[in-house]
């Protein structure tokens, strides 16, 4: 089975080795047919502290490595 690749910014890097990524996504409502934006946080693992608030990163799924990280950071996105 693929891995589910995503895309988000880093809002948080405080913990060591993990950044919380959000993830925006948009989607049409079934009944109002409204556009509408939701957005997830994912726990990221990033083993060199490399990424920071504020950028645009990758994440890809793994397999568990804590209590709530199941996701890694695979690299920069891009802005389109």
């Amino acid at each position: 089975m693929p891995k589910r690749i995503l895309q988000g910014s880093v809002v948080s890097d405080k913990g060591d080795k993990t950044v919380i990524v959000s993830v925006d996504r948009m989607f049409t409502h079934p009944l109002f047919k409204k556009t509408v934006r939701r957005s997830n946080r994912f726990h990221a693992h990033d083993a060199e502290n490399e990424y920071k608030v504020g950028d645009l990163v990758r994440i890809q799924e793994c397999a568990p490595k804590s209590k709530l990280k199941r996701w890694e950071v695979i690299g920069l996105g891009s802005k389109g």
